[in-house]
């Protein structure tokens, strides 16, 4: 509360929630894209948590066909 208060005489505080709200949803995405690409070394086996979803790449998807 006080980072708004802070910045309220500076910026408006939409500005502010715009930018909290795309970090936030910046962080999220890339977790996703990180947990469905290949794992870094010492993580080949690492289970990946359930509320992760399924990217199927192309090959995959031709491979099912």
């Amino acid at each position: 509360m006080n980072l708004l208060l802070a910045t309220a005489g500076e910026f408006p505080t939409y500005f502010v929630i715009v930018y909290v709200v795309g970090f936030i949803a910046a962080v999220t995405i890339g977790s996703i894209a990180w947990y469905n690409s290949k794992r870094p070394a010492g993580w080949e086996n690492a289970e990946k948590p359930d509320y992760i979803p399924d990217v199927k790449t192309e090959e995959q998807t031709e491979n099912q066909s």
